[in-house]
């Protein structure tokens, strides 16, 4: 059974971030290529976490949290008067 292998060409790399992955790939004893490679490869193999709407994000947040929360309300003061917008 043949497996067939891509190229993929990455363009526009700052030089900053070519540095990390020379610098990276010599700390690992491998080229560029199959650091690269290793980084990708870690990256796309982790499971991709649930998205949902908003608020299940937030109360996923809240319930990793200890459940939620109480908030204290201040007191209401009395109401103000309406403005008077139709004076003539």
């Amino acid at each position: 059974m043949e497996v067939l292998l891509a190229s993929l060409t990455i363009r526009q790399i700052d030089d900053d971030l070519k540095t990390q992955l020379r610098l990276r790939a010599a700390a690992n004893n491998n080229s560029m290529e199959e650091e690269a490679r290793r980084i990708l490869r870690s990256a796309l193999t982790k499971p991709v976490p649930e998205h949902g709407d908003f608020v299940t994000r937030i109360r996923r947040m809240v319930d990793a949290a200890g459940g939620g929360f109480d908030l204290e309300l201040p007191p209401r003061g009395p109401e103000r008067p309406l403005p008077d917008v139709f004076e003539e």
